[in-house]
């Protein structure tokens, strides 16, 4: 079915990144999302919680310093 919806951003960037992830069209990622979110009323585990454009990750016990950073950026060769 054809049809026209307004989605905030992060929720259009969640679809356009299952539908890339998955090879799928928008269209069917905005589906699988809804019937998901449909079926319970939490977020899937396998999905990262979304701040604006970013997704937010779990907790680490610890504060990213530059340094950190600059140690990663060296042992990845960027």
């Amino acid at each position: 079915m054809r049809t026209t919806i307004n989605l905030d951003e992060d929720a259009m960037l969640l679809a356009k990144t299952l539908a890339a992830r998955e090879r799928i069209a928008l269209g069917e990622a905005v589906s699988r999302l809804v019937r998901r979110g449909a079926g319970s009323s939490a977020a899937a585990p396998d999905q990262q919680p979304l701040r604006g454009r970013f997704a937010l990750l779990p907790k680490r016990g610890e504060v990213i310093t530059p340094q950190h950073v600059r140690d990663l950026m060296e042992r990845e060769g960027l």
